[in-house]
């Protein structure tokens, strides 16, 4: 494609995916998967430029729930243990083959608001998709308490964040307004369920779709992007 003389050649053009998630939708960790898949495979892959934002499936969830989380989902719809059981086994399955390994026998069922907040003091020190990563690791495989705020701090820590700062200010706090206004532009954008990602501020994908579907339509966008300037 010639440049045109006072506009940037398309290898510059950047391309903004929003990206709306829970750490604790088993789901959210498979998209990640996929669509890191599909940026991977993205002709301007470099050209990408990630936001996490948050979401709640359920916020009437307690900090800790005392119970598995067959017994949480199967109360929450309605399902019997069997049912659940045959869910949790099915989504396993797929997050095994994106390299996940999913231990849903320990996971420990919290609600995510405040490590909802430790992301969003991660995003704002650089560290969103890494903070990210670990929640949802730390969730869906190794068991760990992520509504427990020592737990979080040493998450945040492990990344070279400031535990100590980060402490003082959840206990203060703070970045629950930027969860809320998260929560509420998904509620504005018709956002139902997670994971849903938003590329170019016009385009939504919804779910965890395989990764050609996120490479086709970067592709497609991006080219739209290009053909506008």
């Amino acid at each position: 494609m010639s440049e045109i003389i006072g506009e940037q050649p398309a290898e510059s053009k950047r391309l903004r995916v929003d990206i709306f998630s829970d750490i604790a939708c088993p789901w959210c960790f498979i998209g990640k998967r996929r669509f890191e898949q599909g940026v991977e495979s993205f002709e301007y892959s470099q050209n990408v430029d990630v936001y996490w934002h948050a979401y709640q499936l359920d916020p009437s969830l307690p900090d800790n729930y005392d119970g598995s989380e067959a017994e949480y989902l199967s109360k929450m719809k309605g399902l019997d243990q069997s049912q659940v059981q045959q869910m949790l086994q099915h989504v396993t399955a797929q997050a095994a083959e994106e390299g996940l390994a999913y231990d849903f026998e320990n996971l420990k069922v919290a609600n995510s608001f405040t490590a909802l907040r430790v992301l969003e003091y991660a995003k704002q020190h650089g560290a969103g998709n890494e903070m990210k990563e670990l929640l949802l690791s730390a969730h869906f495989e190794k068991g760990l308490d992520t509504g427990n705020v020592q737990t979080l701090l040493e998450l945040a820590g492990s990344l070279g964040l400031d535990a100590q700062e980060l402490g003082a200010q959840i206990e203060a706090g703070a970045y629950a307004e930027e969860v809320n206004a998260d929560i509420s532009q998904a509620q504005q954008l018709g956002i139902s369920g997670v994971p849903f990602f938003v590329l170019d501020g016009k385009y939504g994908i919804s779910g965890a779709q395989p990764a050609e579907v996120f490479s086709n339509a970067l592709t497609q966008v991006y080219a739209e992007n290009v053909q506008a300037q």
